[in-house]
């Protein structure tokens, strides 16, 4: 009878003290995604990154019509070379070929190298406005709210109007 005592006692303990804990802990949730999309720097680092995307995409498919263009070129006088000159012909394609892979990998990296100068302080000032909204509302802890990032439920506070008010959205 005693350790039933002792374990309802403690039981008792836990659950007022998970109470206590929970009552002094505010939290809120926002979806960042969304307050990222509202903002008017994300709309023009957005329009740039895809015209750089076009810029990129036209000078890879410019070299692609080249390439085809010379492979329809050696198709049609292969006949009339040597085994020799269409061996060379066929090392220069592959050459050409590569240097669009390359052309095209190098690409990909600039265009992730601009997203992250473009992005990084758009997503500091969000992310100051947040603090600067959670503090003042004194709540303790922010959850992302988008689908996936580990959020169960949402039913506390969407700090989302708030933060966009703040920035001036």
């Amino acid at each position: 009878m005693k350790k039933v005592k002792k374990i309802a006692v403690a039981l008792v303990l836990f659950v007022a003290a998970t109470g206590f804990v929970n009552a002094q802990s505010k939290v809120a949730h926002i979806d960042v995604t969304k307050l990222l999309s509202a903002m008017p720097e994300m709309k023009s680092a957005e329009a740039e990154l895809k015209k750089l995307q076009e810029t990129y995409g036209a000078d890879i498919e410019s070299s692609m019509t080249e390439l085809r263009n010379k492979v329809t070129l050696y198709q049609n006088e292969a006949p009339s070379k040597t085994p020799e000159e269409n061996e060379k012909r066929a090392q220069e394609l592959q050459g050409f070929e590569k240097s669009i892979g390359e052309a095209n990998q190098v690409a990909q990296q600039e265009l992730q190298k601009k997203q992250g100068e473009l992005f990084a302080p758009i997503s500091a000032k969000a992310k100051a406005a947040i603090e600067k909204v959670a503090a003042a509302q004194g709540i303790d802890y922010v959850i992302d709210a988008q689908p996936g990032g580990g959020l169960i439920v949402a039913n506390g506070k969407d700090l989302l109007p708030d933060v966009k008010k703040e920035l001036g959205l």
